[in-house]
């Protein structure tokens, strides 16, 4: 993705969130899929078992056709082509139409973009697969209309960029095709509970959400094995981490205690003496393990081999996050002020004693463990060591930001 800011790809579930698998509208091979935001927040999409996927007229302007009329047509200026990765803002000069038997969004200034995160053309032109976001502020009614239309639409770039996930259920994108904002969020769902952890499949095609009252929410091939929704917890869910052997996950809670859904459990510190509560969990790679992070930096190791901890040293700022190296010998743990402290793993630079907009809220590595991401509650990014900076959402108003994450690491 682009770094400019995201574009809200509407959720598909109707009503109340229940915890559980949902369905995706674009799962490989899918049929075509709109969905349009617009007053009142209604919702409307199309998913058909044929495709009526229109072919470009020119390198230049591209119309995408589904059933029932819905259309959605991208032309760019004379010198410019269509191409995955970028956004096109109609203050640029592009034009940005989206219809259903007619001109739907209609703006004269000039407040409309398309974000293009896959396309995909065989030899004639046809398209072979799309996936585009849409947005416009449509002068004759005042209303904004956003969304998404896929076509056949598989991942593409798995072990690229982060994703940013919020509190409320939002979840974005950033330096990859943004395929998992396709397979929907609780963005615009009431949730019981906040969103605190992320996990992404191994093969990018799918993501977990946990919610501090235990409920799990999955997408795409991320398999629904059970939660702590609606059940007793002595203290709230504070972060997941998904066992890559058995394709589970661990639920962990701030006292410590571990649940296990189809994965081994190997203890935890439920019912026994914590300085401090658990803030972060991170799995060992293979999923023979799991460490626990408290907000005084003490570290727990569960069929991990223990490297070190900051438990009873001085930290200006508590401990909020960790993320284990790839290899599984060595981990980062980071402060909310941005201070990183590295136990078998390199050091690659923090944002500590520099100047923030917002506390630090989580991390992520890179796959090659050469860098790591920080995010802040603002949506902020900072990339350290060999991690590109692919954007963020610091600066733009957001509040709540839970965490980012990778399909190597994920923290919440």
């Amino acid at each position: 993705m682009a770094g400019a800011a995201p574009f809200k790809h509407i959720a598909v579930i109707p009503g109340n969130p229940v915890e559980g698998a949902y369905t995706s509208p674009v799962p490989p091979g899918s049929p075509s899929y709109i969905e349009v935001q617009g007053p009142d927040r209604v919702t409307h999409y199309t998913q058909s078992t044929s495709t009526t996927v229109g072919s470009p007229t020119s390198s230049t302007s591209l119309t995408l056709t589904m059933l029932q009329g819905w259309t959605i047509t991208l032309t760019v200026g004379a010198g410019q082509s269509i191409q995955p990765g970028v956004v096109y803002s109609q203050q640029d000069g592009v034009s940005v139409s989206v219809g259903n038997g007619g001109q739907l969004c209609y703006n004269a200034n000039g407040e409309g973009s398309v974000e293009v995160d896959q396309l995909a053309q065989d030899g004639s032109g046809q398209v072979t697969s799309a996936a585009m976001q849409f947005y416009c502020f449509d002068d004759h009614s005042s209303t904004v209309y956003g969304g998404a239309v896929s076509f056949n639409i598989v991942p593409t770039s798995p072990t690229e960029g982060y994703y940013i996930y919020a509190d409320n259920g939002f979840v974005t994108g950033f330096g990859n095709d943004n395929y998992l904002d396709y397979l929907g969020d609780l963005s615009w769902e009431t949730l019981n509970d906040p969103i605190v952890g992320m996990a992404i499949t191994p093969d990018g095609g799918g993501y977990w959400l946990v919610a501090s009252d235990g409920g799990v929410f999955s997408y795409g091939d991320a398999n629904f094995y059970g939660s702590m929704g609606g059940k007793h917890l002595n203290d709230p869910i504070v972060g997941m981490a998904t066992d890559t052997g058995t394709g589970g996950y661990w639920l962990v809670a701030s006292d410590g205690g571990v649940f296990a859904f189809n994965a081994p459990y190997y203890g935890s510190m439920g019912g026994k003496h914590l300085n401090q509560p658990i803030v972060g969990v991170a799995a060992r790679p293979g999923g023979n393990g799991y460490w626990f992070v408290a907000s005084d930096g003490g570290i727990f190791a569960f069929n991990a081999p223990f490297y070190g901890s900051m438990g009873g040293q001085h930290l200006n700022q508590p401990i909020v996050g960790m993320t284990p190296t790839p290899n599984g010998n060595g981990y980062w743990f980071v402060a909310s002020d941005g201070g990183i402290f590295a136990y078998d793993a390199l050091f690659h630079g923090s944002m500590g004693d520099r100047p923030l907009a917002a506390p630090i809220i989580g991390m992520a590595s890179t796959t090659d463990g050469g860098g790591y991401w920080e995010v802040a509650t603002d949506g902020g990014i900072f990339a350290l060591g060999d991690a590109q900076y692919f954007g963020s959402l610091g600066g733009q108003g957001y509040t709540g930001i839970a965490g980012v994450a990778t399909n190597t690491a994920s923290v919440g």
